[in-house]
């Protein structure tokens, strides 16, 4: 990638300025000002994640190099996070939407902007982009949103498909991580210690709050875009990767918005496209400059006439834990949903076959062992240090497998594969978990694609409805949406297993299902290659501004990704590294120390064995003191209810100064 250091204007930085609110809150903000342009659109970028020793260390980058193309940008710290006053009581609530409303009314007003704003921003960023253009700021122009999503429920880290997913505990142990760690004396005084106790006593494990909301209510609707897609009338500009835990948003979000948009995915993993874990990378500031000009500069660059959504259409892999690159291609489609794609049906037939032809009825059974799921991966992939599935020949043993003939043709796709089941569980609660495999003529298996339903919700996330043992019944399991390419000579295979741990916690008795063959099928969008693909423009290669001064130092003895099985007891223990780092920052004077882990641990055949871990510690040294937060995390259950423990350490200059412990427990509602 391209460092460079000269643009069409110089800029000037304002390290910190306080935006007071109508409320006489204060929030930090970090502004980077093109000089001699007069007044300019301005780009703002909204987070929690403390700007001034948090994202310092990547924001320069992005916002020197739109700065230095005529905008004025500003990364904000949301209410009660970095040097901004009050508390964060959890993600996406209406206080900070209605905080950047205001932000934006008081970026709009300063004598360097011409009025108009845009925002930008990756997960949360993206996340808020989405729910306050949805509040139709007058000032808000448009918006671009990278790897988030418009549904809070059904496609965040929550709830997938109606199951627990991992990610729940994992992610509020993360926050919880960072919600206390004190704000700097250099910007906001003597009052920063104030400030720093006002957090540590607001701090609370989130999945309190989450696991009081396991179906699709109220709570999740609101910042869900989904629900009234009109109410975004704005330029929207939607991004993410394919190795992305969202990256089924944007087609969806092509589909249901009626305003301008564009859509792009790459196989880029949880990261914004010119700095990636998985290239190829591409020239993506050279991409936003030629969107806000179009929109608040009335530049006629033609980025509106290209098609509505470009994928990178990837060539089929074989099975890796790791890759750093993905061949393929870039494709282009005029709209989505698209009249291009033959939505094909696949039987799941007797005897594990899949053919594009219904066989007589029969039915097969499958009740899977707990270990199925340990070849799965890390679902969401936020880094670098990504992690595939492997070979899924291991998940297979204990799943029903229907297997095409070896293709005659390639076969591409795009889109979100479908499974049609008709089915009879002997529980009253069960879940499925679907994958789409590519089966390779050696017999090494690819995963493709992974859908993952609780069985209670499949007829609505809202009004789960328990199973009626022996009944049949109906339900189709959706997958993310992928492009991919079955190579002739391979084979299209669909797995179907009961259990799928990690990734979802499991269902309280481990349940036998009945899968009716012949009436079940495999629905692909398949796409037929086009001429036009041939003629998309190039993306430019991959620039950014230089970043601040920074470096990272080793961590010895940090976690490991690791997953061990005893064979002897049954005992699985799957290790997920968490946000390991030291890096020091010399401009500033700050060190910044951080380790965590996720710990999943399940005995096969007891369900209720399931608990998850988590271990934090956070060290910021400063010349006036070094703060820590330990934590530590513990999530359990039993048949009628889970269990959340946690407890809090808080130490100044190697002193304890605060403590706290959570014990509660909450019943599971068809989970």
């Amino acid at each position: 990638m391209t460092i460079r250091t000269e643009f069409p204007h110089p800029v000037a930085v304002t390290e910190n300025l306080f935006i007071t609110l109508p409320d006489g809150t204060r929030l930090a903000a970090k502004l980077w000002l093109p000089e001699g342009a007069g007044k300019v659109p301005a780009i703002l970028e909204y987070l929690p994640y403390r700007k001034h020793d948090g994202t310092r260390t990547r924001d320069n980058g992005l916002h020197e190099y739109l700065a230095g193309h005529g905008y004025a940008c500003l990364r904000v710290d949301i209410r009660g996070s970095g040097e901004s006053d009050g508390t964060i009581t959890d993600e996406y609530t209406p206080q900070e939407q209605a905080d950047g409303c205001d932000v934006i009314a008081w970026i709009a007003a300063q004598d360097w902007c011409d009025g108009q704003v845009a925002m930008i921003g990756i997960s949360w960023g993206g996340f808020n982009g989405l729910q306050i253009a949805a509040l139709q700021p007058p000032a808000l122009k448009t918006i671009i949103t990278v790897g988030s999503t418009d549904d809070r429920y059904a496609t965040d880290i929550h709830w997938i498909g109606g199951c627990l997913s991992k990610d729940n505990f994992d992610w509020s142990s993360t926050m919880f991580a960072g919600n206390d760690l004190p704000p700097d004396p250099a910007i906001v005084g003597e009052r920063w210690r104030e400030m720093w106790m006002q957090r540590a006593e607001a701090n609370t494990p989130w999945i309190l709050t989450w696991l009081q909301h396991q179906r699709r209510d109220d709570y999740w609707k609101q910042g869900s875009i989904c629900e009234d897609f009109s109410k975004v009338t704005i330029p929207v500009y939607a991004v993410s990767g394919w190795a992305d835990n969202y990256s089924e948003s944007v087609p969806r979000l092509l589909a249901g918005l009626s305003g301008p948009r564009l859509g792009l995915v790459g196989p880029w993993a949880h990261s914004y496209p010119m700095d990636v874990a998985v290239g190829p990378a591409i020239g993506w500031l050279q991409e936003v400059v030629r969107w806000c000009d179009h929109w608040m500069k009335g530049r006629d660059n033609g980025i509106m006439d290209e098609p509505m959504y470009r994928a990178w259409m990837q060539d089929g892999i074989e099975p890796r834990t790791c890759y750093t690159e993905r061949s393929g291609r870039w494709v282009g489609e005029p709209s989505w949903p698209s009249p291009n794609i033959d939505m094909q049906r696949h039987h799941l037939n007797t005897c594990g076959a899949l053919s594009r032809t219904a066989g007589p009825r029969g039915e097969a059974r499958i009740c899977s062992p707990l270990w199925v799921g340990l070849a799965s991966g890390e679902i969401g992939r936020y880094g670098a240090d990504a992690d595939w599935p492997t070979d899924q020949r291991e998940d297979d043993g204990g799943s029903l497998v229907f297997l095409s003939e070896p293709l005659t043709e390639r076969v591409e796709i795009l889109g979100a594969p479908l499974v049609h089941l008709s089915f009879a569980s002997d529980k009253p609660q069960a879940l499925i978990a679907a994958r789409l495999n590519d089966v390779h003529p050696d017999g090494r298996s690819t995963r493709v694609g992974l859908g993952v339903l609780n069985l209670t919700h499949r007829k609505s996330h809202e009004f789960p409805e328990p199973l009626v043992p022996g009944e049949w019944t109906e339900a189709t399991v959706e997958m993310d949406d992928t492009a991919y390419v079955f190579e002739a000579g391979h084979r299209i295979a669909v797995a179907l297993s009961t259990t799928y741990w990690p990734v979802a916690w499991p269902s309280p008795e481990l349940a036998t299902l009945c899968i009716r063959t012949g009436d079940s099928a495999l629905t692909l969008p398949v796409r037929p290659p086009r001429a036009e693909d041939a003629a998309l423009r190039v993306f430019d290669p991959p620039e950014t501004a230089p970043q601040t001064p920074h470096t990272y130092h080793p961590v010895p003895d940090g976690p490991s990704r690791r997953i061990e099985r005893d064979l002897l007891s049954g005992r699985m223990t799957v290790d997920f590294p968490r946000w390991v780092s030291s890096v020091e920052m010399p401009d500033i004077g700050h060190i910044q120390h951080s380790r965590g882990l996720a710990r999943l641990e399940i005995t096969d055949g007891d369900p209720l064995s399931a608990t998850v871990i988590t271990r934090y510690r956070v060290e910021i040294q400063r010349r006036d003191c070094t703060a820590v937060h330990e934590s530590e995390g513990r999530m359990t259950c039993d048949a009628t209810h889970f269990r959340v423990e946690m407890d809090l350490t808080i130490r100044e200059n190697g002193d304890v100064i605060f403590t706290r412990h959570w014990d509660e427990k909450f019943a599971r509602d068809h989970v």
